[in-house]
């Protein structure tokens, strides 16, 4: 990420210089889109320090969920440029004003060879990490941006049609919105507890119910911690003469080898104990 930050701050350089002398919307609008990079990569290597400090106090997770808000945050903000950049593009388009295609070209082919540099280099990260995964969005979004302006550029200057330039720029705010869904709907769940995308819960429950010594489980949860740690808690109902901690054990190692998790809370009780306890209840 620091990296990817030192190469969007000559990007943003160029961009800016290039919208205001050449008067391209389609550079003004990436200028933005990089300066909103530059803080989500900020915002992201900001997030990763806090996420690494160990629990303490209350915190008993320590501040893990710290990356899930800042990734929440970059899908936001992405949601935000999208929306400058359609507004002026349509301002634009009923008020167009004289695009040089030549340098906004040149302009262009800098912008997308240093966004595809810092994709490049971002992809080599952990990909499960959602707040890595907003950093990269907003920078992918940028070279598909870029990619608009060198059409956007080229158009211009063979043809002349100066209204091409708007018309990409609402093209890089449609693609921008929808490569911020992904950022906005996971941390969302993530904060809502809701189950990691791609674990059925109700599977689950059917798969800790065919272990040995189960005879029912109910209560479950499976939640998300941060990225990559998802969580699970149930009470398991042991067949009657089962060792407890034998059957939680069989239980754990069931959910860490099927479904990757890891982190476990089961309270196991047999049979027994579970009846008497229901008639303490009735009482």
């Amino acid at each position: 990420m620091l990296w990817a930050f030192g190469i969007n701050l000559v990007m943003l350089a160029a961009a800016i210089a290039g919208g205001i002398v050449f008067n391209s919307v389609a550079l003004l609008g990436e200028a933005g889109h990089v300066a909103n990079d530059m803080a989500a990569i900020g915002l992201g290597i900001f997030a990763a320090r806090i996420a690494a400090r160990p629990p303490a106090g209350r915190r008993t997770f320590g501040y893990r969920r710290v990356e899930v808000v800042a990734a929440l945050v970059n899908g936001l903000l992405l949601v935000a440029v999208a929306i400058w950049i359609a507004v002026e593009s349509i301002s634009r388009l009923s008020d167009p004003v004289p695009v040089e295609g030549a340098g906004v070209l040149a302009i262009g082919i800098v912008e997308l060879i240093g966004n595809g540099l810092g994709v490049w280099v971002l992809a080599r990260g952990d990909r499960s990490n959602l707040n890595l995964e907003g950093v990269l969005r907003h920078s992918a979004a940028d070279a598909l941006g870029a990619i608009g302006v060198v059409i956007a550029g080229a158009i211009v200057l063979t043809t002349g049609w100066e209204q091409a330039d708007p018309i990409l720029g609402l093209a890089i705010a449609v693609l921008i919105l929808v490569g911020s869904w992904r950022l906005i709907r996971e941390p969302f769940d993530v904060l809502l507890e809701a189950a990691p995308e791609g674990i059925d819960v109700q599977e689950v429950g059917r798969e800790m119910c065919r272990v040995l010594g189960v005879r029912e489980v109910h209560d479950l949860h499976i939640w998300t911690v941060t990225s990559g740690f998802p969580a699970l808690a149930a009470h398991v109902r042991a067949d009657p003469g089962e060792d407890v901690d034998s059957v939680r054990e069989r239980v754990e190692s069931m959910l860490d080898e099927r479904f990757a998790i890891g982190h476990t809370t089961l309270q196991v009780m047999p049979e027994r104990l579970l009846e008497l306890e229901d008639r303490r209840r009735r009482r």
